[in-house]
């Protein structure tokens, strides 16, 4: 599992610009899925969701990350995690999704 997310981090960052931002996130419901939200390309593994960007803007990124995979566990930006009230803000915004989701239906 190491070695695979090893792997994944280096291979999309390769390619990378120098300067953008790295973003990964654990999330609570294990996918395997490539989608782009707002302004970044995510890759998720199992759990783990990495992607690169030259936006700023980590709570708006964390909020369309889960909106499209579901609550987090952790969201961390250039090896930093975000702090939990910013986390909870970010996982309130799946919880929000969700339910107008079933309200539409």
């Amino acid at each position: 599992m190491v070695r695979s997310t090893s792997f994944l981090l280096a291979a999309l960052f390769a390619g990378s610009a120098a300067a953008a931002s790295t973003y990964s996130a654990t999330l609570a419901t294990p996918t395997s899925a490539r989608f782009i939200a707002r302004d970044i390309s995510w890759n998720c593994v199992g759990a783990t969701c990495l992607g690169a960007t030259n936006e700023s803007r980590p709570l708006v990124l964390c909020e369309s990350l889960v909106k499209r995979a579901g609550p987090v566990e952790n969201f961390v930006v250039d090896g930093r995690a975000v702090p939990s009230a910013d986390l909870e803000r970010c996982n309130a915004s799946a919880k929000a999704a969700a339910g107008a989701s079933a309200a539409g239906k």
